[in-house]
Order: structure tokens, then sequence, then C-alpha cells
């Protein structure tokens, strides 16, 4: 059994960048492999303490562009692309959620809960695939993480630091 699936574009796209990630001082956010249109998109979002700048994704995806070449791992023509997350950055690994609990997040449901498929809250609590989130008025609202279309960092550009 083992050795016998063939590890996904994402898993060995994760695999060949972890050193490069530990030894530039980096944390790799997530990866995605994606087609738009009739392109394909190998895409990196990388993140350190104190923020990513350009010359980290320049100097992050000139190393895995060659190491890519390299290993060869996907057989049709891509486009690597190399970003932050940003500052309302998708939660969508177990870990995204720990490490923001107590943080304003924006969520869209799949199939809207009277009539309403978008919330803001703070994310109080994330458990077994299981997402609470407080809304407003006090509600607490949890939901399975496979019922969102997706939960995001929430940062409200429009308040200015104004109450």
């Amino acid at each position: 059994m083992a050795g016998s699936k063939k590890p996904n574009t994402v898993a060995v796209a994760t695999q060949l960048a972890e050193p490069v990630i530990e030894e530039m001082g980096l944390m790799l956010w997530d990866v995605r492999y994606e087609k738009e249109g009739s392109s394909w998109y190998l895409r990196y979002f990388i993140e350190k303490e104190g923020g990513v700048t350009i010359d980290d994704c320049e100097a992050f995806s000139r190393r895995m562009s060659d190491i890519l070449d390299e290993a060869d791992p996907i057989s049709q023509s891509y486009y690597l692309e190399v970003s932050s997350p940003g500052i309302e950055r998708a939660l969508v690994k177990d870990w995204h959620f720990a490490r923001y609990i107590g943080a304003p997040v924006s969520v869209r449901l799949i199939r809207p809960v009277e009539g309403v498929r978008d919330f803001v809250g703070e994310l109080t609590a994330y458990e077994d695939g299981k997402i609470t989130v407080l809304l407003e008025d006090d509600v607490e609202m949890t939901f399975d993480k496979s019922e969102a279309a997706f939960v995001r960092l929430y940062d409200d550009f429009t308040t200015g630091g104004e109450e």
C-alpha cells in the first residue's frame, strides 16, 4: 500500500519549498495549484515576522523556479507566483484558525442562514473543523469549515481609528 498513491502537486510543491522556507526564515502560509481559464498557476503564499517584502517574494521565487525546473514535478506549463497572504488573508489550515483566535473575521457561508450568507465577527474557537464566531449582537455562531465558502481575517479600512 505504501507508495502506491502519487502525492498531489500541492504536496510535492510544498515539500520542495520547505528547505528554502526554513533557510530564508519565512513561513509557508499556503500553496495552491489552480487553473484559471486555460492557464495553470502554482501559487506560494509566504509570511514572516514583520511582514513580507517584494524582495522576499522575488528571492523565494528565483530559488523555487530553479528547484522546480530541476525537479520537474508538474508536466504541463504553469505560471509561478509568490506573494504575501495579505491583510485579509484566507484562513484555511487548522493552524491558521488556532493562530487567529480572538481576531475579527469575515465569513461567507455556502448556504444562507436565515437569508444571510455573509457575517463579520470575532473568531472565538476552532476545534475539529468547527468554527465559532461571536457576532456583534453577542450571538455566537458555530458552523463546520466545509459549510464556509471562505473565512478571512477582517480589517475595516473605513474606520480610520475613530469611534
